[in-house]
């Protein structure tokens, strides 16, 4: 079964791999999915056992996100927040550090990948209103979104994986990383001025006071929608004290917004996206059965990851560079098996700014960066893949060394042991 459950377990991830080429008829939940039957099917694991291998607190904390992000979003939390936020940003470096800050904050606690989705067409259409070029406001929104994700457990997928599986708590995670967080922001907008200094000289401004105007909806519904956001970003703060779990958390709140929001019960049902869980469930199942045949057990005997200065170091970059090729979710649930029983908090925290701040690198690194620029594209904007490389191979760099360096200094403080 060790040569069955491996042979599968790498064409999983080949499959994963390749659906990033052009022209290739598969996808990420269709590969995930293949190999999930093949673990059962060719013997590697029973039915049950499959079941079993689906941590189902994972896909609880996903599923009670993505209830809460399609109500905010049909009560029009994005657009109103986005459109008040971007009528500060009256000249071309107020715009930038307002897209920056703006999408980091709000990918923290709420899911990146849906914020850049609802942010993008804002963000173009402030630009146009600047008569100022969008790629580089897009680009950094992108990137903001994978750093200022990596402050919270909730931020993205993977970050929902290492917090489940390592049983931080919410606020502990935050106090670690949100330093991380803060100063790749600030170190974006440091870097996105001086590659694009070009850009931000004699751009004309125009009043964006009409933006507002635009954006403006009901009072009440926006009232309720920031209700809701408090109400949960609080309950995730005090899930450790009350002890009770952070997916719990996400499903109450999702069974919250259900009953009060005045949104269609069936219309967030149909707005929750099934396939990225269909997606987390496969992968689930194609881990326990290479877990199952100890197949992990020998990739482990392989790598040697120390919870110290040299595994900090090592899982930043083994991180940024194998989430070019399969993306940081499939990545991370590769490496949790890795990691567990080691002591102390610093893989899990390495593992999670790591995966995060090295789908910066490349268009395709992260699902966020991918999003951003399908959703430009359809608005007639393209976001060059050479140019965002350009920017994201020197961002990379200098996020990671700066999480490497508040790590470590967090290790040794004792805070991660």
């Amino acid at each position: 079964m060790f040569v069955t459950a491996a042979v599968v377990l790498g064409l999983t991830y080949l499959g994963v791999a390749f659906t990033r080429l052009p022209r290739v008829n598969i996808d990420r939940p269709s590969a995930a999915f293949t190999g999930a039957v093949l673990m059962i099917l060719l013997g590697v694991l029973s039915f049950q056992d499959a079941v079993r291998a689906i941590d189902f607190h994972t896909i609880g904390l996903l599923l009670g996100m993505m209830m809460l992000v399609v109500v905010l979003e049909r009560l029009g939390f994005f657009t109103y927040l986005a459109g008040r936020l971007l009528s500060v940003g009256t000249s071309p470096l107020r715009l930038l550090v307002v897209v920056v800050v703006s999408t980091g904050v709000l990918s923290a606690f709420l899911v990146n990948d849906t914020v850049v989705l609802l942010f993008t067409p804002v963000v173009i259409r402030a630009c146009r209103l600047l008569r100022a070029n969008p790629v580089p406001y897009l680009i950094g929104e992108a990137m903001a979104s994978n750093i200022g994700s990596t402050a919270t457990i909730v931020g993205n997928p993977q970050n929902m994986l290492i917090g489940v599986t390592s049983g931080i708590s919410f606020g502990r995670f935050f106090l670690l990383l949100a330093p991380v967080a803060i100063a790749g922001c600030i170190a974006l907008v440091v870097l996105l001025r001086f590659v694009y200094r070009r850009e931000f000289h004699n751009v004309f401004v125009r009043d964006m006071a009409h933006i507002r105007e635009a954006e403006r909806l009901h009072p009440a519904r926006i009232g309720l929608a920031f209700l809701i956001v408090s109400g949960t970003v609080i309950a995730f703060f005090l899930s450790s004290t009350l002890g009770v779990e952070i997916s719990v958390v996400a499903l109450a709140a999702g069974a919250a917004v259900l009953l009060v929001s005045r949104v269609r019960p069936s219309e967030i049902i149909r707005g929750v996206d099934w396939v990225l869980l269909l997606f987390f469930a496969g992968l689930f199942v194609v881990i326990g059965g290479a877990r199952n045949a100890g197949v992990l057990d020998a990739l482990l005997r392989q790598i040697s990851v120390t919870p110290d200065l040299g595994g900090i170091v090592s899982l930043h970059v083994v991180s940024t560079g194998v989430s070019q090729l399969v993306s940081n979710v499939p990545l991370t649930m590769l490496v949790i098996p890795l990691i567990e029983g080691v002591p102390g908090n610093v893989l899990w925290l390495s593992l999670a700014a790591g995966a995060t701040l090295g789908g910066n690198a490349t268009l395709i690194g992260a699902v966020s960066n991918i999003i951003v620029a399908e959703t430009a594209a359809r608005e007639g904007v393209t976001v060059p893949f050479g140019e965002f490389l350009r920017v994201g191979l020197l961002v990379t760099a200098v996020t990671l060394a700066i999480s490497i360096g508040i790590l470590t200094l967090e290790w040794k403080a004792g805070f991660l042991r």
